[in-house]
């Protein structure tokens, strides 16, 4: 599928005396799912309402490939987006929702109930909106954006409101959207919710960009840690403070941090030092996160890892 890219070019937008975007730039290629994290109120929903024409930026600009997405013919069949899970006429029912939209992005009102199946709400076509649980709300929206079959999907928060099942179904979906060549940007403020989905990721707070990377870069960030037992901790202790190590004790021996399991080994065997357990620890992202996106980091490039503008951003200066 022929994919255009996602650009976001220096986009600002001012309400009043708050700025809710500010000066952000980056890219979303095609192929890949990529998340757009950030705390609630960094500013994700109004650049993804820029994106979509819905909200004016101050300065700067969206564009769906080469253009603002209003300035494609149709822009419906290009670009499918759920932003609010609410958006919803309670009296209509699921299916009446989707005929609504079916001719505006030019397609059969057969294709409305194709949709419906795919995303597990066919025995709900003809219930009301309005009875609707939060989840199955999600659905309809995911069902909304599907209607044209689009090759750009644009998700913001999708997996609030599912069940443990219906997260697993939506990140299965999102990674068959991304193998089949499509644009996937999906946002959320949690990024324990999508690591194991997205390729890439870009971080804001507070209007402002904090990080673009590969998922797998952003892990690289972590400093190593590693959880090591000793049938002889007062020796290991000692040997932590020998050696100026960061540690904190735990039940059954001490997590150093900022050393692999490799150099804590090696100390440990020069000493002479017995041991039971030498492992890594995984690497927490939250942790990363947080980090990234607190509220007394320098804005704009002075966090931890800010500025890293490879993978989901490298595409700015060549997607157009």
């Amino acid at each position: 599928m022929d994919s255009p890219a996602l650009v976001f070019e220096s986009l600002t937008k001012q309400f009043g005396a708050a700025r809710a975007v500010d000066d952000l730039s980056f890219a979303v290629r095609p192929g890949v799912v990529t998340g757009f994290l950030g705390p609630n109120g960094a500013g994700k929903t109004t650049t993804l309402r820029m994106l979509l024409g819905l909200t004016r930026p101050s300065s700067g600009r969206a564009l769906v490939g080469d253009r603002p997405y209003a300035e494609h013919e149709r822009p419906g069949r290009l670009v499918g987006a759920a932003l609010e899970a609410s958006s919803f006429h309670p009296g209509r029912t699921g299916l009446g929702h989707l005929e609504v939209y079916a001719p505006l992005v030019g397609v059969a009102r057969t294709r409305c109930r194709q949709v419906l199946e795919a995303v597990g709400l066919e025995r709900a076509a003809r219930q009301r909106v309005g009875g609707y649980s939060l989840g199955m709300r999600q659905r309809l929206g995911l069902a909304t954006a599907l209607l044209a079959d689009p090759p750009v999907i644009v998700l913001d928060e999708p997996t609030n409101g599912l069940d443990p099942e219906g997260i697993v179904w939506m990140r299965s979906l999102l990674r068959r959207f991304a193998a089949e060549g499509r644009t996937v940007l999906v946002s959320s403020h949690l990024l324990r919710e999508v690591e194991t989905t997205v390729d890439d990721v870009v971080i804001i707070a507070q209007g402002r960009l904090r990080h673009a990377s590969s998922i797998a870069d952003l892990r690289g960030m972590a400093r190593p840690a590693t959880h090591v037992v000793s049938p002889r901790p007062d020796a290991l202790a000692a040997l932590a403070a020998s050696e100026g190590w960061a540690s904190e004790p735990l039940d059954d021996g001490l997590l150093v941090s900022g050393r692999t399991a490799a150099e804590v080994g090696a100390r440990a065997h020069a000493a002479g030092l017995e041991l039971h357990r030498l492992s890594p620890r995984d690497v927490d992202l939250e942790a990363i996160f947080f980090d990234l996106t607190r509220a007394d980091g320098a804005p704009g490039g002075g966090g931890p890892g800010a500025g890293v503008v490879h993978g989901a951003a490298a595409a700015a200066g060549g997607a157009r």
